[in-house]
């Protein structure tokens, strides 16, 4: 009768505590207050500030556009509650030299952003941080010119992606945590 009367004292504490979960992302919360996807629907994404015509303004609109999409899914934004500011600083260094050649053949390329989020009402903001994307590419050699530069911008477009994805995630657990 003992092991009988755990199993059935652990399914009735577990029964008990099944309505205090819900899902991160989901559109009804147990609180009754709004969902994490409306507060995120509600960041206005400013546009991000760099030279018109450069490799710099491009991975800046790629990386609004990936982080809209985050956001909003495509849905496009109601009223916004909160902007978000983002300044962008890219490197870019060499790992790895080809002895023969003296030429790079790997290289990483570095995106960081330092982000605010600043609520609309009081016009404090209310959080600031940044995300790094460190994203290695090939470099083949001189002959193969058009191969290096579409690395090169394959490499920019996957390290705005993960910056989205990074400032998504930290912009959902503050509306989740509220810090």
């Amino acid at each position: 009768m003992g092991p009988l009367f755990r199993v059935v004292l652990i399914l009735a504490l577990a029964g008990t505590t099944a309505g205090c979960f819900q899902p991160l992302y989901g559109t009804q919360t147990t609180t009754g207050g709004p969902a994490v996807s409306t507060a995120l629907n509600a960041v206005d994404v400013e546009q991000i500030d760099a030279t018109t015509g450069t490799d710099d303004a491009r991975i800046g609109v790629e990386l609004r556009n990936d982080l809209l999409f985050a956001l909003q899914g495509g849905s496009g934004g109601g009223s916004p509650t909160h902007s978000l500011k983002i300044r962008l600083i890219p490197s870019r260094y060499t790992t790895s030299v080809d002895l023969q050649t003296g030429r790079s053949s790997t290289d990483v390329y570095n995106l960081t952003a330092t982000y605010q989020l600043t609520d609309l009402r009081t016009g404090r903001v209310v959080l600031a941080a940044s995300a790094v994307a460190p994203v290695s590419f090939d470099t083949p050699g001189e002959q193969q010119r058009f191969a290096r530069s579409r690395g090169l911008r394959d490499a920019e477009n996957r390290a705005a992606q993960q910056i989205a994805e990074n400032i998504r995630s930290r912009l959902t657990s503050f509306f989740v945590a509220g810090s």
